[in-house]
C-alpha cells in the first residue's frame, strides 16, 4: 500500500518545543514515529501515515476497513467494493465549451467516468453509502453506545456554549465523542476544544502539535490520517493549528472546510494580526483573548449539521414579496450612500435584504460567520451594540466597526463602517431604517414568513401528464403492496437549488418521512458527499449524478447557471425523478423574485 503524495511546504514550526531537530530521513522510522504518537491518542492503530517520504509503507491493520492517507488535494485511492445495492450514473464532465443545458432528458444517461465518482466515504469502506442512517444515527455530542431503556437512542436538544467541561482526554466518555474540534498554537498551547476543559487537554494538544511539527520538519505537511473509523484532519494557518478528529463518515474536503470556517470565526473576532503576537513570543497564550466566545464556536459547529451554507458557500433569503424586499433594499442602499460600507437586514441566519457601498464585495462565508456571531452572542440582544468585527474574506488584516440592533427576537440590522467614531451616525441610519420597516409593515410580514416557512415539496405544481402518470404509478404500487412513503410528487422528499450567479440557495422545508433531527442531519451528510464528489478536484465539476441506496434516491444536476440537489424515495422511478427535477427548476424560476435577492451583484465574489 503506497503512501499518498502530500503537498510539500516549508517548515513553519522549526522552533517549536516538540519539534524533532534532526528528523530521520528513513521512511520506516518516520512512519513509526508518527504512528507511535497516534497510538498515544488512543485511536485505532493506523496502517499508514503521511511523513513526506513518498515511499511504500505497510503496517498492521486490525480493522475491517482499508486505512489510507489522503494527499493534500484530498483524493483517496481505492475503489468502492460495490457491496451495497446502489445505482450510480456519475459525473459526465462538461467537455464542450459553451454548452448550456436547459432541460434534462429522461432517456439519456451520461457515461460514468473511469475514476470513482462516488462518495468519498465509500472508498475503502465495507458499509458504503447504505450506512447513511446507520453510521450517523447518534448525535455527534452523544456517546455512541448510549441508548435508553427501550434500546432506542435518545435525541437530546442542542444547547449553546461549552459542553462536558468536566471531561478530559482520560475520560472514557470524552474519547467516545464522535467528533472533536481543537484549536492550538504552534507551541502546543490549547486555544479551543469542543468538549472538555482546554487546560486539562494541554497534554493532548501537545501530542497533536508534535505530529504536525514532526512532519513539517521533514519538509512536508500532514493533512489527514485515517485510523480505523477515525479521520484526523489537520489545517495549519501560520502559528495556529486546527484539528478535527471524527468518525462521522464525512468527507475529508468537508471536514477541512469546517476547520476553515472555525479559523474564519476566530479571525472575525481577532483579525489575523494575532500572528504578530506569536512572532514576538512563540509561547503566547491567546486563549484569554477568546474568553466568553464558547457559545459562538459551539453554534458554528452545530451549524455544520443543519446549515447548507457551510458547504454550498452561498446564503439564503427569507421568502418575501418582491415589492417589500425592494423597499427594504432601497432604504439600505440610501444608508450605504451616506458612508456605510455594508447594510444588512437579517432574520436569524437568513437575509431579508443586503446593500453595499460601490465596489465593496461581501463573501457568503463572511455573511455566515457574521450572522453566527451576532445570533450566538446574547449581549447583542439586550441593547444596541457597536463592536469591532473583522470580515476574513473581505480583509483579514483589519477591523471594521459593526452597529447591531435587534428589532425583535428574530430580526436585526447590521451596519458596517470603517470609522470607529460613527456610532451616532449609524444610530441615525438605524432609526431611518426602522421607520421604513414599520411604515411598510415589513416586520410583521417577516414574522408571518417565519411562521409559514419556505417552499414545500407537497405544494410543487406538476403538469397534467405527470399528474396522470403519478396516479397510475400510485395505483400500481398499491396493487403490489409497496409503500412509497410521503412527501412531494413521485416521492420527492427534499431539494436544494443554488443560483451560481447570485451565490444564493433555496431549500425546501423538511417533509415526512424526513422529520427527526437525525434524519435531517443524515440527509445533509448525503448532500455533502454528493457535493464533494461533484466538485472533486481534478475530475469535476461533473454535470449530473444519480444515486440510489436503501435510504434515498439522490439526483444532482450542475449547469453554468445553477446546481440542484434532490432527494427522493428509494423506490422512486428514475425517469420520473428527472422530470420532477425539471419541474422543481421551473418552480424556482417562477418564484425567484420572492426567494432570491435580485440585483445582488455587489455581493458576488
Amino acid at each position: 500500500m503506497a503512501t499518498s503524495d502530500s503537498s510539500s511546504s516549508p517548515s513553519s514550526s522549526s522552533g517549536s518545543d516538540f519539534a524533532d531537530p534532526n528528523p530521520s530521513s528513513d521512511p520506516d522510522t518516520s512512519s513509526d514515529r508518527v504512528q507511535s504518537i497516534l497510538e498515544s491518542l488512543n485511536l485505532s492503530q493506523p496502517s499508514e501515515v503521511s511523513d513526506g517520504s513518498h515511499t511504500d509503507f505497510t503496517g498492521d491493520d486490525d480493522e475491517e476497513e482499508e486505512v489510507v492517507v489522503v494527499p493534500a488535494n484530498g483524493n483517496e485511492g481505492g475503489a468502492s467494493n460495490g457491496s451495497s445495492a446502489r445505482e450510480d450514473v456519475a459525473g459526465t464532465r462538461g467537455e464542450e465549451a459553451g454548452e448550456h443545458p436547459v432541460e434534462m432528458e429522461a432517456g439519456e444517461e451520461p457515461p460514468s467516468p473511469t475514476s470513482s465518482g462516488g462518495y468519498d466515504g465509500e472508498r475503502g469502506s465495507s458499509g458504503g453509502a447504505a450506512s447513511t442512517y446507520k453510521a450517523d444515527n447518534a448525535s455527534e455530542g452523544e456517546i455512541r453506545e448510549g441508548n435508553n431503556a427501550d434500546g432506542e437512542e435518545h435525541e437530546a436538544a442542542w444547547l449553546p456554549g461549552k459542553r462536558h467541561v468536566d471531561e478530559d482526554d482520560a475520560s472514557i466518555s470524552w474519547r467516545k465523542r464522535k467528533k472533536h474540534f481543537f484549536i492550538l498554537s504552534n507551541s502546543g498551547k490549547p486555544i479551543y476544544s469542543r468538549y472538555g476543559d482546554e487546560h486539562k487537554l494541554a497534554g493532548f494538544s501537545a501530542t497533536l502539535q508534535a505530529i504536525i511539527s514532526f512532519v513539517e520538519n521533514g519538509g512536508d505537511r500532514v493533512n489527514l490520517v485515517k485510523a480505523g473509523r477515525h479521520q484526523v484532519v489537520f489545517l495549519v494557518k501560520g502559528p495556529i493549528y486546527l484539528v478535527c478528529i471524527s468518525c462521522t463518515d464525512e468527507t475529508y474536503e468537508y471536514l477541512r472546510g469546517q476547520l476553515d470556517l472555525l479559523y474564519g470565526q476566530m479571525i472575525l473576532i481577532l483579525t489575523n494580526s494575532i500572528d504578530r503576537c506569536f512572532e514576538k513570543n512563540a509561547k503566547f497564550d491567546m486563549a484569554p483573548l477568546l474568553g466568553g466566545t464558547d457559545a459562538v464556536f459551539s453554534s458554528l459547529v452545530h451549524s455544520f449539521t443543519w446549515n447548507p451554507a457551510t458547504f454550498l458557500h452561498a446564503y439564503t433569503c427569507l421568502p418575501l414579496p418582491y415589492a417589500l424586499r425592494q423597499a427594504t433594499g432601497t432604504i439600505l442602499q440610501d444608508v450605504c450612500a451616506s458612508g456605510v460600507l455594508f447594510a444588512l437586514l437579517m432574520c436569524r441566519h437568513k437575509a431579508v435584504s443586503l446593500a453595499g457601498a460601490q465596489k465593496a464585495s461581501l463573501h457568503p462565508d463572511d455573511l455566515l460567520l457574521l450572522s453566527n456571531f451576532v445570533m450566538s452572542s446574547e449581549s447583542f440582544r439586550t441593547s444596541e451594540s457597536f463592536s469591532p468585527i473583522c470580515l476574513p474574506r473581505y480583509n483579514p488584516h483589519a477591523f471594521l466597526h459593526a452597529y447591531v440592533h435587534f428589532f425583535d427576537d428574530d430580526t436585526y440590522v447590521i451596519l458596517l463602517t470603517t470609522r470607529s467614531e460613527a456610532f451616532h451616525h449609524l444610530k441615525d441610519c438605524r432609526i431611518r431604517i426602522e421607520a421604513v420597516l414599520l411604515k411598510s409593515n415589513i416586520l410583521s410580514t417577516v414574522q408571518r414568513s417565519i411562521a409559514e416557512g419556505g417552499m414545500r415539496v407537497e405544494d410543487l405544481p406538476i403538469d397534467r401528464l405527470l399528474r396522470q402518470k403519478q396516479s397510475s404509478t400510485s395505483n400500481q404500487r398499491q396493487d403490489t403492496d409497496v409503500s412509497v412513503g410521503t412527501g412531494g410528487p413521485f416521492g420527492l422528499w427534499h431539494f436544494m437549488y443554488r443560483s451560481i450567479y447570485l451565490d444564493q440557495y433555496v431549500s425546501s422545508e423538511f417533509s415526512p418521512p424526513v422529520t427527526s433531527h437525525r434524519q435531517q442531519k443524515s440527509l445533509y451528510r448525503a448532500y455533502q458527499k454528493l457535493y464533494a464528489s461533484m466538485h472533486e478536484k481534478g475530475l469535476g465539476p461533473h454535470k449530473t449524478q444519480y444515486r440510489r441506496d436503501e435510504n434515498y434516491t439522490l439526483l444532482c444536476w450542475v449547469t453554468p447557471d445553477f446546481e440542484l440537489y434532490a432527494a427522493f424515495d428509494p423506490l422512486a422511478d428514475k425517469a420520473m425523478a428527472i422530470k420532477i427535477c425539471n419541474q422543481v427548476c421551473q418552480r424556482v424560476k417562477d418564484v425567484e423574485n420572492e426567494v432570491f435577492l435580485q440585483g445582488a451583484s455587489p455581493f458576488s465574489w
